[in-house]
């Protein structure tokens, strides 16, 4: 599995998508998202190209995308029905650099720093 970090601004981003999931569904739906963005993380760490994954290269070069959904039924303790969110990655000298978490209603361009810290 390659090593990951996880920006500040993705960082800033589960913390509000979780806090919006507990506000709206409670919290259990929180935990079964909390699970659910995790497990994403792993499964694109295990294989940052792996099939649903998508280049993106009008985000930044090496920028890919992974939508949630492509890990719901991996997840113990509960199904997403609908996520609705991309984790936005590169891989940069064996380092998953995770961005951000955006949904998929964004205009993702809108909401990349390409200089991810």
């Amino acid at each position: 599995m390659t090593r990951y970090r996880i920006s500040h601004p993705a960082a800033s981003d589960i913390v509000e998508i979780l806090a919006w999931s507990q506000e709206q569904f409670g919290k259990q739906a929180r935990k079964r998202y909390e699970k659910l963005i995790a497990t994403a993380i792993r499964d694109i760490a295990a294989a940052s190209t792996r099939p649903g994954s998508a280049e993106r290269p009008e985000l930044g070069k090496g920028v890919r995308s992974w939508h949630l959904r492509g890990s719901r039924n991996d997840t113990t303790g509960g199904v997403v029905r609908r996520p609705r969110h991309f984790l936005i990655y590169r891989v940069e000298d064996d380092i998953l650099l995770i961005g951000r978490i955006l949904h998929d209603a964004m205009e993702l361009r809108r909401h990349i720093d390409t200089s991810w810290q």
